[in-house]
């Protein structure tokens, strides 16, 4: 009938309880899976991350102290995910370099995110550097204030917020450019 809290779902799955683990995950899986596919712009490498940012909130959940949100406390996780990803997945590439948007993906998912303006968006963040990226998803698409962003990139707030400006610049010229 009524939801439960982060936090009693999460006293709950420490206790053992897997149908509150599972409602955790519930809650978080299409956000978190959201943010990988705009990170990655690829399908199936945004179910990989996902499952390894559920992977490793698992094994630490017991280490979230209930300082800030357990949503800031995710995506954090999924952030420093990210960033091994794309470490691991593509060793030749710098972050700042960027994958090339995949075409054909098919999934329902995948069906969901990519509507006409939703595509032109992926593609062109993906052409952004891997720091720009990461605060336009967080302010954006996660709705983290500058402060929280700043405390899950380990960066100043101004720093946070001369990112996310620069890549506005920089998707308002791809997007004209798309469009042109």
């Amino acid at each position: 009938m009524f939801d439960k809290s982060d936090e009693q779902l999460i006293a709950k799955a420490l206790d053992g309880n897997k149908k509150a683990w599972l409602n955790l995950i519930k809650r978080y899986e299409k956000p978190i899976y959201n943010y990988g596919i705009r990170m990655t712009g690829n399908n199936d490498d945004a179910l990989d991350l996902m499952q390894e940012v559920f992977v490793s909130v698992f094994r630490n959940l017991s280490n979230y102290r209930g300082d800030g949100a357990f949503k800031g406390w995710l995506f954090k996780i999924a952030h420093y995910r990210c960033i091994e990803f794309y470490r691991r997945k593509r060793p030749t590439q710098g972050l700042e370099d960027s994958p090339e948007l995949e075409s054909g993906e098919d999934g329902p998912e995948q069906a969901t995110l990519t509507g006409q303006g939703n595509a032109q968006l992926v593609g062109a963040m993906q052409q952004l550097p891997f720091a720009q990226k990461a605060v336009v998803e967080l302010k954006f698409f996660g709705q983290f204030t500058f402060e929280e962003i700043a405390d899950q990139l380990g960066i100043s707030t101004n720093t946070a917020k001369s990112r996310l400006y620069s890549a506005l610049d920089k998707l308002k010229t791809l997007m004209e450019v798309e469009y042109a």
